[in-house]
């Protein structure tokens, strides 16, 4: 799992958000045949073998992956070949352009509204035989225009994460692990030293968002932009006054890049991060012990943000019924169960929540908040928007938060309908 959202495509869950593509001229605007729409449910059926694009985190997510596909095409009889893409925004892009995509492929939801435009994209989603299981909120991320188009592959989700000897040094216990912002504010205060902050994040939407959320607001809600809703501005003003007060801090001035490398160089007693850091800490950082908890609530109640991955599917491919069992096959309990041991994502799927809470219980925080997740917008031009957010968060210990957000308000209100 990287590290940071805002730098690469995820295999694992989390979603890229950089500058969006430019998708014109790119895909073709049906099936391979031009007699039928991307939004049929009619599937394209060959005995062509299948190609799979993926974006991968490290060695450990391409073998888990080639596994899969392996024992799938045992099982089906039908070839798979895998390819791991060095930029998969780029090669996604020239699959389309020349008409030659792979049939499946990491699609971030950033990305989807783009190539749904276009034509690019086969919406397969109600034709899965699992399709009810998948997590509610993460059937909405890859849902345009009310079409479910694609299944989402995993997810991740933020929480609350302790460096347990800082914890325990300011003299705290499990009975102080924060319910509510008075809270979060009063142990960060505890745990705020010369040496280290209360609490640190990356200066973003991705983790800024959070709070936001805990307020009742959003960036889009029913397809409306609200940046500029009361609740936001509630939300960055509380951020604003402890970035001032100085028991939180952005990881950027704590001398880390992110929020797990803050806590484990000890520059922050508590972080802000998704199970991601469970890799880094445990690969980079071995000798601190932590605590997973949800994320406290706010004036109206939880909140924290999911970034997710899909499988998407070519419009142009001529196998997708393969494609469509392979991606069953690829979403199933047992395969889903299997990526998370290799390489750490939730399943997207609730029949292996209790599987996988067995399996990894300090970690339940996480999935826990999947009930409540909001995402980043998926809008086409979205990722736009939200990168000159980030700009101006970085400097909201200096500006005010309503500014800020009538500026991200207009911004969105020129892409969402």
């Amino acid at each position: 799992m990287t590290r940071h959202t805002t730098r690469t495509i995820l295999g694992t869950g989390a979603v890229l958000l950089t500058s969006t593509l430019v998708l014109t001229g790119c895909g073709g605007s049906g099936f391979s045949d031009g007699g039928a729409s991307s939004e049929s449910s009619e599937l394209t059926s060959s005995d062509d073998a299948l190609t799979v694009l993926i974006g991968s985190s490290g060695d450990a997510e391409t073998a888990a992956v080639q596994s899969a596909l392996d024992a799938w095409s045992e099982e089906s009889g039908t070839k798979v070949s895998l390819q791991v893409a060095s930029d998969l925004s780029q090669e996604l892009s020239q699959g389309f352009a020349a008409g030659e995509p792979a049939d499946l492929f990491y699609l971030s939801t950033d990305q989807i509204a783009g190539f749904a435009s276009n034509g690019s994209l086969q919406a397969y989603g109600d034709e899965l035989s699992n399709k009810d299981d998948f997590y509610p909120s993460l059937v909405e991320n890859f849902t345009i225009d009310d079409t479910f188009y694609c299944a989402p592959k995993d997810f991740s989700t933020l929480a609350l994460v302790i460096n347990s000897q800082m914890w325990a040094e300011a003299g705290l216990t499990d009975a102080d692990i924060p319910q509510t912002w008075d809270d979060l504010a009063a142990v960060a205060s505890k745990l705020t030293t010369a040496d280290h902050v209360g609490l640190a994040f990356g200066a973003e939407f991705q983790r800024v968002g959070t709070f936001m959320a805990q307020a009742g607001g959003g960036l889009v809600k029913d397809g409306q932009a609200i940046a500029d809703d009361p609740a936001n501005v509630e939300a960055l003003d509380y951020v604003k006054s402890h970035l001032t007060d100085g028991t939180f801090a952005y990881a950027k001035d704590v001398g880390a890049g992110w929020g797990g490398e803050a806590l484990g160089k000890g520059s922050a007693a508590m972080v802000i991060e998704g199970n991601w850091i469970t890799g880094a800490l445990a690969n980079d950082f071995s000798s601190i012990e932590y605590t997973v908890a949800e994320l406290p609530a706010g004036p109206e109640g939880k909140g924290t943000l999911q970034f997710t991955n899909c499988w998407g599917m070519a419009a142009d491919s001529p196998n997708q019924q393969a494609a469509l069992d392979l991606v069953e096959y690829l979403t199933s309990a047992d395969s889903q169960l299997a990526f998370s041991k290799a390489f750490g994502p939730m399943p997207s799927i609730k029949s292996a929540a209790d599987a996988w809470t067995a399996d990894n219980a300090p970690l339940a925080p996480f999935l826990a908040g999947a009930d409540y997740a909001q995402f980043p917008p998926n809008q086409d031009g979205a990722a736009d928007v939200i990168a000159d957010f980030n700009a101006q968060l970085e400097s909201l210990k200096t500006t005010e938060p309503a500014d800020i957000l009538d500026s991200v308000q207009s911004n969105l209100e020129a892409i969402v309908e």
